[in-house]
């Protein structure tokens, strides 16, 4: 045998070997399905609103796979997600549905109203800690209020309509500013 045909013959067990590694990883870190006897039992262990820990999974076409409190897959649909994920993280999430079907839609933030009220209080901290105003109102690009609130634009939009009507902020042609009231809270 050649010097060049054996070194071709090592590099080519060494990427075997490190492609099947690689499969081994992605294997360990990828949220299990249990069988349907045992999720048609836990489906009722979970209700929309519910606290839970996840472990981010496999990226999908629709969002990304997650093992909820280590016993049940949901699914987080990545025109939800805001924030960069990756396979192996663990992050607080909330039970968004649980379907007829059994299956979980997850969700980072919190659903319904209380989410709204969270980034409304975010929005009052940020304009708090910046003097009073931020650049940044409704008519701002989706990827800046992910960027800066990690949220989509509807739910800023409502976040920003209720401290309008609590009179705490004022709209202006550059962006929100605080109330005057608002700054002595």
């Amino acid at each position: 045998m050649k010097k060049s045909e054996a070194g071709e013959k090592t590099r080519s067990k060494a990427r075997g070997t490190g492609a099947k590694r690689h499969s081994e990883r992605q294997k360990s870190i990828r949220p299990r399905t249990l069988p349907a006897s045992l999720q048609d039992k836990r489906s009722t262990d979970f209700h929309e609103g519910q606290s839970v820990e996840l472990l981010i999974g496999a990226h999908t076409d629709i969002g990304y796979a997650a093992l909820i409190n280590g016993s049940r897959e949901g699914l987080l649909y990545a025109n939800e997600v805001f924030r960069p994920l990756r396979a192996g993280q663990h992050i607080s999430g909330f039970i968004k549905k649980v379907r007829d079907d059994g299956k979980i839609d997850l969700c980072l933030q919190k659903p319904g109203a209380e989410k709204v009220d969270a980034v409304a209080e975010e929005i009052l901290h940020r304009l708090k800690a910046r003097g009073g105003f931020l650049a940044v109102d409704d008519n701002s690009r989706p990827e800046m209020i992910s960027r800066l609130f990690g949220v989509s634009k509807k739910t800023f939009k409502k976040a920003v309509g209720a401290l309008y009507r609590k009179r705490l902020i004022l709209m202006e042609e550059a962006g929100i500013r605080l109330a005057g009231e608002a700054k002595d809270k």
